[in-house]
């Protein structure tokens, strides 16, 4: 019986960059008579950053409440990976806008997005944070805080009960989970797209 040994070349920073080159190589490998599973590396960093959102405690009105009952015993968020809330923006991954924003409040919320490190989320909750709710025609309250930020989640409810809560958080998981960093768009931002050559330089 013939046994192959397999040649194992290097791995340069430029190729391991894309997922392309890790499955050419593992294609190699076993042509050679290796047997080698190799997983999405996309995949394994999102299933471990959608299972680690840390939250920003940023609750203005009786949405907050909501927020500290997902977190009691009862509910529990921490078996979905959302157990730990942050005080500091720099340590935290989204922002649950959860409560009326005035527009008093509006340029202090904008500055602790901006201190978010990348990649960040939005979570508005409730129908304050969603369009002003009650407080819509109001002269001094911010109608949707997708006005000053990208909101990633919506949440509707005044307040919405904490399973509401818990499913908008899954789906930020399930949002989380589909990005790609290294195989395609990485961290939200557009492929850039081919230019075609059609004899117009």
């Amino acid at each position: 019986m013939e046994i192959k040994k397999p040649k194992i070349k290097s791995i340069q920073y430029e190729e391991f960059k894309d997922n392309e080159s890790l499955e050419n190589m593992v294609k190699e490998l076993n042509e050679n008579g290796s047997n080698v599973i190799v997983g999405v590396l996309d995949d394994v960093i999102n299933w471990g950053r959608s299972n680690s959102l840390w939250s920003l405690t940023f609750a203005t009105s009786c949405c907050g409440i909501e927020f500290m009952a997902i977190g009691a015993a009862r509910y529990d968020f921490a078996r979905f990976g959302f157990e730990v809330t942050r005080a500091s923006p720099r340590q935290a991954d989204l922002i649950m806008v959860a409560g009326t924003i005035t527009d008093k409040m509006a340029p202090v919320l904008k500055r602790l997005y901006d201190q978010m490190a990348d990649p960040k989320y939005v979570v508005a909750v409730g129908g304050c944070a969603i369009s002003g709710g009650p407080f819509k025609k109001s002269y001094h309250v911010l109608n949707g805080v997708d006005k000053i930020l990208p909101v990633d989640v919506y949440i509707p409810g005044c307040p919405p009960r904490p399973e509401a809560l818990l499913y908008g958080m899954i789906q930020l998981q399930r949002k989380v989970k589909v990005e790609k960093f290294f195989g395609g768009v990485n961290k939200k931002e557009e492929k850039p797209k081919n230019k075609v050559n059609d004899g117009q330089d």
